[in-house]
């Protein structure tokens, strides 16, 4: 592990099985309710990565990566998630994902050409698995106990994280679930995202999901095909309401992921049982 000098302080640099390195610099520092907010810049090269990053009184503790959804950002999800898994001594990191939020290209149209959304998608995950590699290498974090929270489009892009990166050991979803029904070439998206072979791959990590009885955008079919794939330990919980979960969803999803994160061993701990 090499480190990075930033204006506010010295933040680790970790490397990763991609060809994402990053560095971070902190534009912002505040206390919170149980903990510290930041604004930081995750960094690689030319390519920019705004995310908000909350760690609690605490630490080393658990914390999870969060991925928001179509047309939203990392701030919706850092307030409404991330701070609800504060208040149960985790943190998170809440990234913008491309052509969102302070992104380079955000307010552009995402392009429609099926390789370049391809591309989008594969530099997505990468993104992602940077952003594991960036947290765990945090002293604020316990890198054995790292979990993925995705919500709706983050959930498709979370699940698919997780199936290529044991480092989560904690899956949390909400509103996400498999495929549409009437997906367009359905036969060739399923070949490069496949939701319910993603969920299979997750070889009995725990797995939450969280869906909206009356959602019309990620419809309740699609969460019961996607838990029915999935191996055990698992839990599906529905919600009277539409796509984005109301508090009391939302508090109850992160109870569970931060009660199956306190449940893990941390390094430290697994360390002293095996001397």
């Amino acid at each position: 592990m090499t480190v990075v000098a930033t204006r506010a302080g010295i933040l680790p640099m970790h490397r990763c099985m991609s060809r994402y390195e990053f560095s971070a610099t902190i534009r912002r520092s505040s206390r919170v309710a149980d903990g510290t907010q930041r604004t930081i810049d995750l960094a690689s090269g030319r390519e920019r990565v705004p995310a908000v990053w909350l760690t609690p009184t605490a630490t080393p503790a658990p914390a999870a990566l969060l991925l928001h959804g179509f047309s939203s950002s990392k701030e919706r999800m850092a307030q409404a998630v991330g701070r609800a898994l504060l208040a149960h001594g985790v943190g998170s990191l809440a990234v913008d994902l491309p052509f969102h939020g302070e992104r380079d290209g955000a307010g552009r149209e995402i392009p429609k050409n099926p390789l370049a959304l391809v591309g989008a998608w594969k530099a997505a995950i990468a993104e992602s698995r940077a952003a594991v590699s960036w947290l765990s290498a945090q002293p604020e974090t316990s890198p054995t106990r790292i979990a993925v929270v995705g919500y709706s489009l983050g959930g498709f892009l979370a699940l698919m994280t997780a199936a290529e990166d044991d480092r989560l050991r904690v899956v949390t979803l909400a509103a996400a679930g498999d495929l549409p029904d009437r997906t367009p070439y359905a036969a060739l998206v399923r070949g490069l995202v496949n939701p319910l072979r993603a969920a299979q791959a997750l070889a009995g990590r725990p797995l939450f999901l969280l869906n909206g009885r009356r959602d019309t955008t990620t419809r309740p079919e699609q969460a019961q095909r996607l838990f029915a794939a999935a191996q055990e330990p698992k839990e599906l919980v529905w919600y009277d309401g539409g796509h984005w979960p109301p508090p009391a969803a939302i508090d109850r999803a992160a109870t569970w992921t931060a009660d199956r994160l306190h449940a893990l061993p941390s390094r430290r701990s697994a360390t002293a049982k095996a001397v």
